[in-house]
């Protein structure tokens, strides 16, 4: 059984459908799974801000969840943190010193820390946004990057997938990012099937979840976590096996043994996918010309980066753009 736990903070002013939903999405993900090929179960759980208490975490058994089927939290470190949208008071704008420990806490331990919203200024306040592309409501965007000036605010996404942090914009954006975790965790099949049981039209998403990379982040290894961050941040610079194995005081052949263990990918690999994906996303959001473009991402040939672009995409940048840019 593939069980995947989901946190979801209750804060003061939190919307309360918003939270209501989240529970039924995944609950509703869960059952469409479980139709089809069981083995996949969305555990979620609220908690209320209250209850946290400098580094314990104590859980709310009167959550929305408690009646829907979901099975309790089996691990200490959730896979998933969302931060959901808030309607009223000023508890997102005030300085949450236990809360932001301990979502840092969370997130050295691999947990994917999400907000929506207002719950961008309470991820903004852990310092895990800065020099990190973010959105929120529009509304709130000039004060999110005028009080978070290290923060990439972008308020004409409606979602930013940065790997190791999401955040979503608007009030209903919930949905979008409850989409993008079920596409995810689960499989675009599962996203699209949810989406026609929702009436929800999620084709542009489909096409953007196919070529996102989406590494692990909860496979326990606390230096491989460390590296990857590290490389979330800086993989548009040159970075070496020797660098990241003595960075993390290990011998390289330690390291590349532990590093393909967590994820997956060798270095090399995984800092072109990284690469790629940032790209990705600006060929389709911006007009920048493929050769700055491929320089932003860490080329300076742009021919080599076309052919790593095309390796991992299939598209050359310029089909890509044209397929799936927001201005075509």
């Amino acid at each position: 059984m593939k069980n995947i736990s989901i946190l979801i903070i209750q804060y003061p002013g939190a919307m309360k459908s918003a939270i209501e939903g989240l529970c039924e999405l995944f609950d509703m993900a869960t059952r469409l799974s479980q139709e089809q090929q069981p083995g996949l179960q969305f555990n979620v759980q609220v908690l209320d801000s209250s209850e946290l208490n400098g580094d314990e975490l104590s859980r709310s058994d009167s959550g929305c969840c408690a009646d829907n089927g979901f099975r309790p939290l089996v691990t200490a470190t959730p896979q998933v943190i969302v931060l959901p949208p808030c309607l009223v008071g000023s508890f997102y704008t005030e300085e949450q010193q236990v809360l932001s420990r301990w979502l840092k806490t969370m997130h050295a331990s691999g947990s994917l820390l999400c907000s929506v919203c207002a719950g961008a200024f309470l991820l903004a306040q852990t310092g895990l946004l800065n020099q990190r592309p973010a959105t929120t409501h529009w509304i709130l965007a000039e004060a999110l990057a005028a009080r978070f000036p290290e923060v990439q605010v972008d308020d004409t996404k409606i979602l930013i997938n940065d790997g190791d942090l999401m955040t979503a914009g608007g009030l209903m954006a919930w949905l979008d990012l409850g989409l993008e975790l079920v596409a995810q965790f689960g499989t675009p099949a599962l996203m699209r099937q949810l989406g026609k049981r929702l009436v929800v039209d999620t084709a542009p998403r489909q096409q953007r979840y196919y070529r996102c990379f989406m590494p692990p982040f909860d496979h326990g290894d606390r230096v491989i976590l460390k590296s990857q961050h590290y490389l979330q941040n800086h993989s548009q610079n040159p970075v070496t096996v020797k660098q990241l194995a003595s960075d993390s005081h290990l011998t390289e052949r330690t390291f590349l043994r532990r590093f393909v263990r967590a994820t997956g990918y060798k270095p090399k690999e995984y800092i072109q996918q990284l690469r790629i994906s940032k790209a990705c996303e600006a060929l389709e959001g911006s007009a920048d010309s493929v050769e700055v473009i491929s320089l932003n991402a860490g080329y300076d040939d742009v021919s080599a980066f076309r052919k790593v672009f095309i390796k991992i995409t299939g598209l050359t940048p310029r089909e890509f753009r044209g397929r799936f840019s927001a201005e075509t």
